[in-house]
């Protein structure tokens, strides 16, 4: 009887491991996780928002190579280590696409790349602009693994470094949802009367708000930006936290050790804090999962409205908004790649959520 693996949460461990689906979708948003955090790493392109324009390969399709010439520009960077692990580093080359080059005296002539069926422009640059005129480092063939944006920059690295915002919105909303929520349903539940009646009359005036509606007014009251979208988005979802706390609440209070504890001489505060909100964490758990799914959601319908993040931060709501209409010009990847990447973390969120829900119902076995 004494056994730890009989706990309730060992069970409920137990079950969520032989869950498939919840185990995978648990794999791929850590993984993508870790891709946000570390997504400067992992880019091709390190600079700041992934924003090196090549206006001459807009629009590249998946796979597209070229010789890319890299002119150093001579700029005094002290950012730090950390700095350009998490924020990227500020551009300090200049990035050619060319077809073709040689030496000539003490220049180098090179061919600007231009788009098929044109030559492009040939122009020259002195060797000295190059550190020990070593030319041949700085001239690389480069490949875009998932093709270049319409303002030519590496669809891969945008699409990495977008994977923040999706990701990051999903914590921090669901974060203010759950502090708003859980404090509004907690004295709902417990108090009553009017209390009850004030908290559910808010709830109830938040809920009949079309949910995008009151995200956006919101958002253009607090002005747009990164930030902002996160506070937006976190203040219409606390609602649906408040009323299942508030039914789990006033289930739990009339329980025995509520009693036990109020005959004890213990504080309201203590009683929610340490003895009920510790016995109703499963529904808040599953519900915090959906949650996490619903902002992604959203944050990537302002984006797309363009009330989102702004330019030049990646962001795939904006990726799709900036591509749509690339679906009828026969180039639907542009579109469908942020999109997939969309529906995979929502999917995950989701899935993740059935398996808890399955785990933590005590009453299956």
């Amino acid at each position: 009887m004494g056994n730890t693996n009989n706990s309730l949460s060992q069970l409920a461990l137990q079950k969520f491991k032989k869950n498939f689906w919840g185990v995978f979708s648990l794999c791929v948003i850590v993984t993508i996780g870790l891709i946000s955090v570390f997504a400067y790493v992992l880019a091709p392109d390190h600079s700041q928002n992934a924003n090196q324009m090549h206006l001459s390969i807009h629009s590249k399709k998946p796979g597209f190579k070229v010789k890319m010439l890299t002119i150093p520009l001579n700029i005094d960077s002290k950012e730090s280590v950390v700095s350009k692990l998490f924020f990227g580093e500020r551009t300090q080359v200049s990035e050619i696409p060319i077809t073709a080059y040689f030496i000539k005296d003490d220049n180098l002539v090179y061919t600007e790349y231009a788009a098929e069926g044109l030559e492009g422009l040939t122009k020259e640059i002195p060797l000295e602009a190059f550190p020990n005129q070593e030319v041949e480092n700085y001239i690389k063939e480069r490949t875009f693994i998932f093709g270049t944006d319409k303002y030519g920059r590496d669809y891969l690295s945008r699409i990495i470094i977008g994977s923040r915002i999706s990701f990051f919105i999903g914590f921090i909303a669901v974060f203010i949802s759950l502090v708003i929520g859980i404090t509004m349903g907690s004295l709902s539940g417990y108090y009553g009367g009017k209390v009850d009646a004030a908290v559910m009359w808010l709830i109830n005036v938040t809920w009949s708000i079309p949910t995008l509606l009151l995200v956006i007014a919101i958002t253009l009251a607090l002005g747009k930006g990164f930030w902002q979208v996160f506070i937006a988005v976190g203040l219409t979802m606390w609602v649906e936290v408040a009323r299942v706390v508030r039914g789990q609440i006033i289930s739990a209070k009339e329980m025995q050790y509520v009693t036990a504890a109020r005959a004890l001489g213990f504080t309201d505060f203590r009683i929610i804090t340490r003895h009920i909100l510790p016995n109703i964490m499963a529904p808040i758990i599953v519900i915090s999962a959906a949650n996490f799914a619903a902002a992604i959601l959203i944050e990537s319908g302002l984006s797309f409205l363009g009330i989102g993040a702004q330019p030049p931060m990646a962001s795939w709501g904006a990726m799709i908004k900036d591509h749509y209409s690339y679906i009828i010009l026969g180039k639907p990847y542009l579109a469908l790649i942020p999109g997939l990447c969309i529906m995979i973390l929502v999917m995950s969120f989701m899935l993740i959520g059935n398996a808890l829900r399955d785990a933590l119902d005590v009453k299956t076995s």
